[in-house]
């Protein structure tokens, strides 16, 4: 049956790029997926695109991904045989299988049906079908938005189930009401789209996700999945609506913020909970081109304040003890969602020294302390300009009416800081650069090659040896090798 046959008239709305056929002169993705379509077509079948790539062309102008392509009419044998004179063709995955050609950037399947076999995301029995209508096969997909289909070569919108006019409301609905729980993961899809996009959820479609069992997902797909949340344009959203079905519940680190410090709307700007939504959204703000750069600060943010947090806390423990508190529950969180080991000592790291930026701005500290700390910093994968950015998207959060004395990451009260902003931050970057150790740590002076050369015989003494060289070199900032050696050796007994 021919795809769309059972399908209303193409719909558009005012407020959405207008789509059309792809142009005879486009290149890349699109070239290979006019290519693959005039095939399908010549073969008696009927290639549309679908997914993300149709919804970003109506509500972007652009789609920063490749095109999907969904073949209808042609049988898994009849497809390969079309798509032979385009290049090689290669399957890809056992239970459903995906078609690669060549070198061509498009993957290329026939709809399929699916059965719920058991918990999870993969809890599925899959089978190719290309008998499908367009409407039975966009059934199986997730949200409105995202099960329209448009035909390449004619410029036909196929919407079966009112996506455009979803897209135009920037409201998300659940295709098929029935269907949508059969995948957890889809709850966190949902906050990944309102953080990326801001839309919004329906009654329906919330009450949906509320009732899901995260516990079902592998920590690999939650990792990814938070993750993209926080690349969103506005994290707060994605989270918010974690907060709003009690998705967060399986985040207990996350969810024990709501009840720390302020308990005034949490979820919109007071306590620790509201705190870290706003300083999310600034950090995801900030001028940054590489986004997998930017994850470890996202990931400091939205676990800087899970000290205060963590249970048996009063909502204010002092400093350090609510930072260290909050790098171990940091560091246990991330393990637990299997986040590259990299970016966890990064995070921690940052948590420990949330505070450090102010503190040795307020009161300037030593030149070795700023070299200990680059160093320490270091040997966690990050650096003292990370940590002056970190505590900058923090400074402006404020703490709640809780804290010790209104105080904020930068030490100073709402007033103060809007009409100053962070001077602590100033002072720390300035130190740091005098001290040359803002964007990488010192590099040792002596080596124990020198230490050797001196006739002294290996041992563990050598390391001490080299330590003491070392705090010399960071209390002085002498650099020569011999001086250094010279006087840590006279200090020998």
């Amino acid at each position: 049956m021919s795809a769309g046959a059972d399908s209303p008239p193409p719909s558009r709305a005012p407020s959405l790029h207008p789509v059309g056929p792809i142009p005879p002169d486009a290149a890349g993705a699109e070239a290979d997926a006019l290519r693959v379509a005039q095939a399908v077509r010549e073969a008696g079948g009927r290639a549309l695109i679908v997914g993300g790539y149709v919804r970003d062309r109506m509500l972007l102008g652009v789609s920063e991904g490749d095109p999907d392509l969904e073949v209808f009419g042609l049988s898994a044998r009849r497809l390969e045989r079309a798509l032979a004179p385009l290049g090689k063709v290669h399957r890809v995955g056992r239970s459903f299988p995906v078609l690669r050609i060549g070198g061509m950037a498009v993957e290329v399947a026939l709809p399929r049906r699916e059965s719920k076999t058991g918990p999870g995301h993969l809890g599925f029995e899959v089978a190719a079908d290309p008998d499908l209508t367009f409407p039975e096969a966009a059934r199986r997909r997730d949200l409105s938005l995202n099960a329209m289909g448009l035909d390449p070569l004619t410029g036909e919108l196929l919407d079966p189930y009112r996506g455009a006019e979803a897209l135009a409301a920037r409201t998300m609905r659940a295709t098929d009401a029935a269907k949508f729980p059969e995948d957890p993961l889809r709850g966190l899809r949902v906050a990944a789209f309102a953080s990326r996009f801001r839309f919004e959820a329906d009654t329906d479609l919330a009450r949906l996700c509320s009732e899901l069992d995260l516990s079902e997902l592998s920590a690999e797909r939650i990792y990814d999945e938070l993750g993209k949340i926080l690349r969103g344009e506005e994290p707060s959203r994605g989270l918010r609506f974690l907060a709003e079905t009690d998705l967060l519940r399986f985040f207990p680190e996350l969810a024990a913020l709501r009840g720390a410090g302020s308990e005034a709307e949490p979820e919109r700007g007071g306590g620790a909970f509201g705190r870290t939504l706003g300083a999310l959204d600034r950090a995801a703000a900030l001028p940054n081109p590489d986004a997998d750069d930017r994850m470890p600060l996202l990931y400091a943010v939205l676990c800087h304040d899970f000290g205060r947090g963590r249970p048996g806390a009063n909502g204010n423990p002092p400093e350090p003890e609510r930072a260290a508190a909050g790098a171990r529950l940091a560091t246990g969180f991330l393990e637990r969602i299997r986040a590259p080991r990299a970016l966890t000592l990064v995070v921690a790291a940052l948590v420990r020294h949330q505070e450090t930026p102010a503190r040795y701005g307020g009161q300037p500290a030593s030149r070795a302390a700023f070299c200990r700390l680059a160093r320490e910093l270091d040997a966690a994968g990050t650096t003292a300009e990370k940590l002056l950015q970190f505590a900058e998207v923090l400074a402006p959060a404020g703490n709640d009416a809780g804290n010790d004395a209104g105080k904020d990451a930068a030490g100073t009260d709402d007033g103060a800081r809007e009409e100053g902003g962070f001077p602590e931050g100033d002072a720390f970057r300035e130190a740091a650069e005098a001290a040359g150790v803002f964007r990488k740590p010192p590099v040792a002076a002596v080596t124990g090659k020198r230490v050797l050369a001196r006739g002294i015989a290996p041992g563990k003494h050598v390391g001490r040896i080299l330590q003491r060289c070392r705090d010399l070199q960071d209390e002085t900032g002498e650099t020569d090798p011999e001086r250094i050696l010279d006087r840590v050796l006279a200090e020998e007994p």
